[in-house]
């Protein structure tokens, strides 16, 4: 075990854990920050993506040790207190979200495309959303969502 400080929505947290354990299971299981979450543990599915420094990342394969000084951003960090972001006032605008699985995933990675392009286009959208599975087939309208807080 080792310890480790890490920056997590503009918070310093020290845990101590495996220098492999993965960011995801450091956050949720150390941390108790519950937003991304566990789909197939390979970095294929997005319900693990979180921001490092801005970038969305899949924290199911990112082990703890590679974080450094990085900031790291999960779901629960998007909004500032009760402000929802454009994104996330469009994702409910839209009912994007059917199970909610996916959706802190789906969020994070539309959030880090946001960040880095203010109004993509369907194939921005389309290129930056791949690695996000949803089961329940919302990709309509979370380009919509997204194209929403683009305008917004």
């Amino acid at each position: 075990m080792s310890k480790f400080t890490l920056n997590v929505n503009g918070q310093s947290r020290t845990v101590d854990v495996a220098a492999d354990t993965p960011l995801l299971w450091t956050l949720r299981d150390a941390l108790g920050i519950l937003g991304p979450k566990f789909g197939c543990g390979m970095a294929m599915c997005g319900a693990c993506t979180v921001h490092l420094d801005g970038q969305a990342i899949r924290s199911c394969v990112t082990p703890v040790s590679a974080v450094g000084a990085s900031k790291v951003v999960t779901i629960e960090g998007l909004a500032t207190g009760d402000q929802l972001t454009a994104l996330q006032k469009a994702w409910c605008d839209l009912d994007v979200a059917q199970c909610g699985y996916c959706q802190a995933g789906q969020l994070m990675s539309a959030s880090a495309l946001l960040a880095s392009n203010s109004h993509p286009t369907d194939k921005d959208i389309d290129a930056a959303m791949a690695g996000n599975i949803c089961r329940c087939g919302t990709y309509a309208r979370i380009r919509d969502a997204i194209h929403a807080a683009a305008n917004a």
